[in-house]
Parts: structure tokens; C-alpha cells; sequence
């Protein structure tokens, strides 16, 4: 029965793809309160409305820091999970009940759960149910400015006008606290809601993530600061420091559901950069003591001793560690579908099955859920995700980010606590020992997780080696020499060469997870970027290394660093005469992308330009042209400068009526294509994607060149063999998704 059900879900996941457009809105930008229309889901259930609900799994155990009984792993969220009632489990845990707790819980009480049909299901949600969403509203962003100073910074007429376009689009992700639809009385209140309620104005992510996320803020506040919202950005920080007072941390995001998990703590980054840019220090009073409260959290409850078995030294080392037990609420069925999966060989035990939930819950603790980075065995669907082994590494990114938190802490005290600031810089100096014993290599020249349940560091590369870098970790190998320093950002070099768009996340593809190759993140290419800017100017003077004639740019990379062949890295599709086929995987033809001193879409090269300049100016083009094809791949236009697609094109990509779509992540084989994989759809909005694009516009605006966008062509079947498990990906968004989601369907199925 579970077999079916997971073959119903993938099935239901590829027609709302097949069917479904994510639209945004673009109206012109200005102080006015934007109109914010909730719309909520469709019941769709798989199954008829008289089919029997299918057999449940045994409970899993009561969760003790999860709120209530309705929104909390119990009987309730199974069994409304097991009908499917929605093909995002999301939807239905961010939709307040319309009675009481108590009415809620008798009418469900009243089901026979043996013979309960899909139907009666969906009933009970409609009637029990509002809409998701409804505790948030539009909320008007303070001193709107529709014309920033940063503007100025861009020369290209195209690109100036979309970085103001994307600018305007804070007024549609801004939002505030619905306080008429908000449920705050349990368990004696008219209703029942997994919103935690926020006192000050914030903005969203967007798609699924209508609420207030911790570590996508950080690059949200990148971008605020170049549109000069900082009050938005203060009242972000208020929100924060309202929840490290209610909850002695910072949840993953705003709803009850994410009270036992954090994401990567960079609070303290955010103060620091909200004072350097405004000034305002009046912030300090409230948010020094609750940012000692926040490093004192992690210190508790995600720090461990580790001996290094490189030196024998004992390191304090920070890990990602959730206490689960269940099914994540707003991705339950997912994980239950992970646990409970009767494809694969062996059932897991009880004992097992908590422990992956624990795992799950991690993973999304991490922010990249999911990565082949954290599973000990990297494979395709669940029996990868069931070697995850989060908790027994420790991360290169996290313990990065505490280690200048403690400096940034320290700076801000200044000398109003020298005891604190002292004592700051002592545990900071701790665990930079610890990060270049643990997780550095001086011969790969990279860093990697160190990994507890082998006592040695991982050998897969990640782009989470630019982490320590990015704040201000610099190893002696890499301050030695020009050549090292560029071994260290080889891979970079490599992607933009092979690949037609930015850094992947690793170079492994065959998960079908979207914290894998194919994916790029807006994130991570903001930290290579700021990582390149680290490094001192004196190790930069030479030109780009450019490989024997022979040779593609693989061969510029430290040996080992990658971990895989060239010939194992995944290939890069280009369009035949009929068919799909991948590029030459090795030797110089495979560095398609290379040009004469510059890459496709990589901007214009310039006279004594050093080796990191090159870099960053490839890689910041190459970030921009991603983010303004994919958008105009999805009905984005701008008048006068860039017609919108005919419907043609538009057909391909599901956005006829579309007005562009500014998407979560990225493929690095398409400049015009979202990423794909993963268990949810992808997102459009996007927060962090338009704070980093506002940050490389007022950083590298003069340097940034109008791009060349590839034709949207439908995807056709490849008769090629590819190591990717999205095999034959063309320039669209939609052919990239379903590449992915088909591979994991056949794998489910067959």
C-alpha cells in the first residue's frame, strides 16, 4: 500500500509541474500597501473520493517540544497526510483551524480510521480549515525610495533596469502580522494555528515560505541594504530578538512546527552589518546581551568535544543536532514516505526509523536538505537519504559562521565589556585551531567536513569550502603563494569554463537532491564571491593559469581536491542536430564556455586584470545573466528594452500570462533555468535571489555586460549516456524539473 502511495505522490508532483504556474507579481513599486491576495489550495487527492484511506505506519512517539495536537505528529497529521489531501504537506499545517482545538479534535474523533474515505477527509479539512496564509498581510516598507543611489552603479541600460524591477519586488514580499486571524490562546482559544506571531514588519523568501525564515534573512538584509530599507532591515532584527527571548533561540522559521531546529546562526552577522552600514548603534542595547544568549544556545546544545586524530588536540566544534523523533510536520508525508518505504529491502526498526527522523530534522537544520555532502552513502531517493549522517559531522559552514560571529561580537563590545570581548576572541581562537586541524587539507587546498563515525575528514567537495575564508579563516598554504591561492578557487574557474552557468553546489549528480550538482544557489555564490574578495591583493597580481593545449581547465586543479576524474564530473548538455548530447567530458574541448580572456556570458575581460578580478567578474555576470534569463524564460520583459517571449516560447516553459519568475536556485547547465530536484517544487519570489542580485548590481555594476540568453527549446529525449540523473536538460525551466522528477519516479516505481 505504501508502495502505491509513493508512486501516487511522485505522479502527483509531475502534474503539478505539468500543470501548475508560479506567477509573481510587478506592479510598479512605490510606498502604496500592495494587495495581497491569499489564495488558498485545492484539495486534489490522488485517490477517488470513496476509496478507503490507505493502511498507516504504527505512531510515532508524542513529540514533547511541538505544540498541541493538530498541527504536531499524532493521529490527526498522519492520517490527513496518508489521503494526500494536498501535494504539498505544507499547505495544510499552515492553515489555521476555523473552530477550537477541542471541536477540531472531536470532529476527527468521530472517524472510524478503518474504513474513514478520502472523501470524508477532505471534507473534514474544509470544514475545519481556513485558508493557508491568513495570518499574514502586505505590509508597506518604510521610506521606499524607487530609485537607490546603487542604481547609478550599473552602466547597462538592460541591466540597470532589472535591478530596479527586482528592486521593486520587496514591495510584494514585505509582510506583516494579520493580528484579526491570528490564534493566540491555546488550548482555550476559537482556534488553532502553527503561525508564531511576529510584532514588526519582515520579508519573505516567498512561494511555500510565506513566513519569516532565519539564515535566508541574511541575504535578504544584502539586498534591503543596497534598496536603503534599513528600518525593514531593523525591524527583521527586532523579530529575531523577539524570538530569542520567547524561545532562548532562533527557530528555522515562523511557525511552531520549526521549535525544536535552528538554521546557520548568522544573527550577529546581520547586527554587525545593520551598524557598519546605518550607523545606529543604538540597536547594542538590546542586541548584545540577547546575541550572548543565541552563542550560548548553540554552545549547549550543538557543541561537543572532538580529538583530532591528525594532532591529538581536543577541540570544542559545533554540530548540526536536532532532538526528533518524527516526521517533520510541514514535510510529513515526505519523511514518512523515506522511513516507511517498502521498495527498498529491509523495514527499519523503531529505534532506526526515530533516528532518521532525527536526521531528517538536522538536515534541514543545515539548510542544505538535502546534500549528498551529509550522506555516507550518495545515492539516488531514499536509500540515500536513509545513510544520512548529519550529526556525526561536523560542518565546515557552521562552525565558520560561530567563529566570526565571536569576532564580530568582540568588535561591537569594543571596549564597553573588554571582559566579555576578550573572552570572545579566546573561544573564537579555539575554533579556528580547530577548522584548519579538522577540516582542512593542505594538499587538496580545500576544506572538508570532519567526519566522527570515520574519524577523518569527508572527500567530498562541497562549495561550503569557501566558508572559512568568506569569514576571514585564511590557511598559511594558501597565503604562500599566487598558485595556491588559485588552487584553492580552481573548481570556480573549472565552472565557469565547462558549465554554462554558476558553482554548483558539489560536483556530484546523481542524488536528485537540490543540494547536489545541478543546482546553484544564490547563497553560496555570494560567499565565493566575498571569499575571492578575502583574499589579499598581493597574491593576485598574476593573470588567469591557463592549462597545456591539451588539457581543460580540470587539469588546473590541486590533485585530489574534486575527489572524482574529469571524466566522472557530470556532463554538460548541448543542443545536437536532434538529441540531447553532452559536451566532450575531457580535454580542452570540454571548456566549452572559453573565449579569450573572459567566458561566455562572463563580461568583458581588461588590460593586467589579475587572477581574482577575472574570477569574480565571471562568476558575478554569470550570476546576473542566470537570474535575468531564467526571468525572462518565465514572461519577464521590461519596455523598451527587452520584449516579452512570443507564446510560443512562453508554452515551453508554462508562462504564458507569466510576468517572470525570480527563482530560489539555479541549474549551472542553463543560464535560463530554475533548478530542479529536491522534495518540494521549486519556489519562485525569491528573497535571498534578489538579495544577492541587488548586492553583485551595486558591487560589480560597472563590469557587468547585457547577457546572451539561449533560445527556450522544449526538451527532447536523450539517446546519450550521462552520469547525471537528469539526463538531457535543455534551456528550459520546465524541462529541467521534470528531467529530475522523472528519474526519481522511475526509480520509486520500478
Amino acid at each position: 500500500m505504501v508502495s502505491s502511495l509513493k508512486a501516487a505522490v511522485v505522479a502527483g508532483l509531475v502534474h503539478t509541474i505539468l500543470a501548475a504556474t508560479i506567477s509573481s507579481t510587478t506592479t510598479a513599486p512605490g510606498t502604496a500597501l500592495p494587495t495581497l491576495t491569499i489564495s488558498t489550495a485545492v484539495a486534489s487527492p490522488s485517490a477517488s473520493l470513496g476509496a478507503t484511506l490507505p493502511s498507516q505506519a504504527p505512531l510515532p512517539p508524542t513529540q514533547g517540544w511541538c505544540i498541541g495536537q493538530i498541527f504536531c505528529a499524532g493521529s490527526l497529521l498522519q492520517t490527513v497526510n496518508i489521503a494526500q489531501v494536498y501535494s504539498d504537506p505544507k499547505t495544510f499545517v499552515d492553515k489555521p483551524t476555523g473552530k477550537s482545538s477541542q471541536q477540531v479534535l472531536a470532529d476527527f474523533s468521530n472517524f472510524n480510521l478503518s474504513t474513514a474515505t478520502e472523501g470524508e477527509v477532505v471534507n473534514f479539512v474544509d470544514s475545519d480549515f481556513l485558508g493557508e496564509g491568513l495570518e499574514l498581510e502586505a505590509a508597506a516598507l518604510t521610506n521606499f525610495n524607487p530609485t537607490p543611489a546603487f542604481l547609478s552603479n550599473v552602466t547597462d541600460p538592460l541591466l540597470k533596469a532589472f535591478a530596479q524591477t527586482v528592486h521593486g519586488y520587496w514591495t510584494q514580499l514585505a509582510r506583516s502580522t494579520n493580528q484579526s486571524a491570528v490564534c493566540n490562546d491555546y488550548p482555550g482559544g476559537t482556534c488553532e494555528g502553527s503561525f508564531i506571531p511576529l510584532n514588526h514588519t519582515f520579508v519573505i523568501p516567498g512561494g511555500r515560505f510565506r513566513e519569516q525564515y532565519y539564515w535566508d534573512s541574511y541575504w535578504i538584509i544584502q539586498g534591503l541594504f543596497q534598496s536603503e530599507l534599513y528600518e525593514t532591515v531593523n525591524t527583521t532584527l527586532q523579530n529575531f530578538m523577539d524570538e530569542i527571548e520567547d524561545f532562548g533561540f532562533i527557530p528555522n522559521g515562523g511557525r511552531i512546527y520549526y521549535l525544536n531546529r535552528s538554521q546557520p546562526p548568522l544573527f550577529i552577522h546581520m547586527v554587525y552589518d545593520y551598524v557598519n552600514v546605518t550607523g545606529d548603534t543604538s540597536i547594542l542595547q538590546r542586541a548584545l546581551p540577547l546575541a550572548e544568549a543565541e552563542l550560548a544556545w548553540w554552545a549547549n546544545n550543538r557543541t561537543m568535544n572532538v580529538t583530532s586524530p591528525y594532532t591529538n588536540r581536543t577541540y570544542m566544534m559545533a554540530h548540526y543536532a536536532v532532538t526528533n523523533t518524527a516526521p517533520r510536520p510541514e514535510s510529513y508525508l515526505t519523511d514518512y514516505l523515506t522511513v516507511h518505504d517498502p521498495t527498498l529491502s529491509t523495514p527499519l526498526t523503531d529505534a532506526q526509523a526515530a533516528e532518521l527522523y532525527s536526521e531528517l530534522a538536522s538536515g534541514a537544520e543545515t539548510g542544505w536538505d538535502y546534500s549528498s555532502r551529509f550522506e555516507a552513502i550518495p545515492q539516488l531517493g531514499n536509500p540515500g537519504l536513509r545513510s544520512l549522517n548529519v550529526k556525526n559531522n561536523i560542518p565546515i559552514c557552521l562552525n565558520s559562521i560561530l567563529y566570526k560571529a565571536r569576532l564580530l561580537l568582540a568588535e561591537l563590545y569594543g571596549t564597553s565589556n573588554a571582559t566579555a570581548s576578550s573572552n570572545h576572541l579566546q573561544v573564537a581562537a579555539g575554533i579556528r585551531e580547530g577548522i584548519l586541524d579538522l577540516l582542512w587539507d593542505p594538499a587538496k587546498l580545500a576544506f572538508y567536513d570532519f567526519n566522527l563515525t570515520s574519524n577523518a575528514r569527508n572527500d567530498i567537495f562541497t562549495a561550503a569550502t569557501y566558508y572559512p575564508v568568506w569569514n576571514g579563516i585564511i590557511p598559511d598554504e594558501v597565503l604562500a603563494s599566487q598558485s595556491n591561492a588559485f588552487g584553492y578557487f580552481a573548481a570556480v574557474n573549472l565552472a565557469v569554463n565547462k558549465y554554462n552557468g554558476t558553482v554548483p553546489v558539489t560536483f556530484i549528480d546523481w542524488t536528485g537532491l537540490q543540494w547536489d550538482a545541478p543546482n546553484c544557489w544564490p547563497p553560496l555564490q555570494y560567499i565565493i564571491l566575498q571569499a575571492l574578495q578575502a583574499i589579499p591583493s598581493n597574491l593576485t597580481t598574476n593573470g588567469l593559469p591557463t592549462p597545456s593545449s591539451d588539457q581543460s581547465t580540470y587539469d588546473l586543479i590541486p590533485a585530489g581536491q574534486l575527489g572524482l576524474t574529469e571524466a566522472q564530473l557530470p556532463g554538460q548538455p548541448i543542443l545536437g542536430s536532434q538529441t540531447n548530447q553532452n559536451a566532450t567530458a575531457t580535454g580542452p574541448a570540454a571548456d566549452i564556455n572559453k573565449l579569450s580572456g573572459t567566458v561566455i556570458n562572463g563580461g568583458n575581460a581588461t588590460a593586467g586584470e589579475g587572477w581574482r578580478d577575472t574570477l569574480q567578474r565571471e562568476l558575478a555576470n554569470r550570476y546576473y545573466v542566470s537570474v535575468l534569463c531564467s526571468w525572462h524564460a518565465t514572461g519577464g520583459s521590461i519596455p523598451g528594452l527587452l520584449p516579452q517571449l512570443p507564446t510560443s516560447e512562453l508554452n515551453i516553459t508554462n508562462s504564458v500570462g507569466n510576468t517572470g519568475n525570480m527563482f530560489e536556485k539555479f541549474s549551472n547547465l542553463n543560464v535560463d533555468a530554475s533548478g530542479g530536484g529536491g522534495e518540494y517544487t521549486v519556489q519562485a519570489g525569491f528573497g535571498w535571489t534578489n538579495g544577492v542580485l541587488l548586492w553583485v548590481a551595486s558591487t560589480y555594476g560597472e563590469q557587468l555586460v547585457a547577457p546572451q540568453c539561449p533560445p527556450v527549446v522544449a526538451a527532447t529525449t536523450s539517446t546519450t549516456t550521462s552520469t547525471s540523473a537528469a539526463v538531457g536538460l535543455q534551456a528550459s525551466s520546465r524541462g529541467v524539473i521534470i528531467a529530475v522528477v522523472m528519474a526519481f519516479m522511475a526509480s520509486v516505481i520500478l
